[in-house]
C-alpha cells in the first residue's frame, strides 16, 4: 500500500468542488443544465467524489494518531443526528447566502434554518468531518476529515466575502432576515423535513456497515 491512490484521489476531490463554484463556470453550468439541474449534477458529482476519496483513506497505510473511545462512537452518532436535521432543512431551500440551492423565493421574515446559519449544509459538513475526525484517530482519516473541516469553515468565509463583493442587496436581505426570528416558511414542510433529517439518520447507520465497513454503533 501506498500514499498515492489517496493523495490522487484528495486532490481530484477538492478541484470537482473548487472549480464549479467559481462565478464564470458556475453560471456557465446553471445556464446549461438550469438551476435544479446544476444542483442535482453537483450533488451526484459531490456523493461520487466523496465515496472515491473515503474508500481511497481506508485503503492508505495505517499509522494511529490515538485510540477509539467509546463515548466518542457515541458522541458521534448525537452529532450525526444533528447534521443529518440542518441537511433535511436546507437542501433545495431559498437561501440567497450561500453556495448550492436557488436563491428565488427566499422570505427574510420567515428564513427557517438560515437564520440559525446562513451556511447550513458547509455547518453540517464541518460537523460530519469533525464527528469522524474525532473518532477516527489515524493519519489518513486525520488528513480527510481534517481537510472537509477545514474546507468546509473555510467556504463559509469565503462565501460571505464573494456575496459581499455582489453589491449591497446582500447586506439588507441579511439585515432584514436578522429582525426575525427562525420561523419556517412553512411549518408542515418544516416537520416533514425534520422527520426526513431522522429517517436519513438512520438510514445512515444502517447502511453504514455494508458501506464503509464499520458499524457506527457503540
Amino acid at each position: 500500500m501506498t500514499w498515492a491512490p489517496f493523495a490522487a484521489a484528495l486532490a481530484l476531490f477538492y478541484a470537482t468542488h473548487a472549480l464549479p463554484t467559481r462565478p464564470v463556470m458556475r453560471a456557465r453550468l446553471r445556464d446549461s443544465l438550469g438551476p435544479r439541474g446544476f444542483t442535482l449534477a453537483y450533488s451526484a458529482l459531490s456523493l461520487f467524489m466523496l465515496a472515491l476519496v473515503i474508500h481511497a483513506a481506508g485503503q492508505a497505510p495505517w499509522v494511529q494518531l490515538w485510540p477509539q473511545m467509546e463515548w466518542m462512537r457515541h458522541l458521534t452518532l448525537l452529532g450525526m443526528l444533528a447534521a443529518c436535521l440542518l441537511v433535511a432543512l436546507a437542501i433545495g431551500r431559498p437561501n440567497p447566502f450561500s453556495f448550492g440551492g436557488p436563491s428565488g423565493g427566499f422570505d427574510p421574515a420567515r428564513p427557517g434554518i438560515v437564520r440559525v446559519t446562513r451556511h447550513p449544509l458547509l455547518w453540517a459538513m464541518a460537523l460530519w468531518a469533525g464527528l469522524h475526525l474525532m473518532v477516527n484517530g489515524d493519519v489518513a482519516h486525520a488528513v480527510l476529515f481534517g481537510g472537509f473541516a477545514l474546507f468546509a469553515v473555510a467556504g463559509t468565509w469565503a462565501i460571505d466575502r464573494r456575496r459581499a463583493r455582489q453589491g449591497p442587496g446582500w447586506q439588507v436581505t441579511l439585515d432584514a432576515m436578522r429582525a426575525h426570528p427562525p420561523r419556517p416558511a412553512d411549518w408542515r414542510a418544516a416537520i416533514l423535513r425534520i422527520a426526513g433529517g431522522v429517517a436519513l439518520w438512520l438510514m445512515l447507520i444502517a447502511a453504514h456497515p455494508a458501506l464503509i465497513g464499520v458499524s457506527p454503533l457503540p
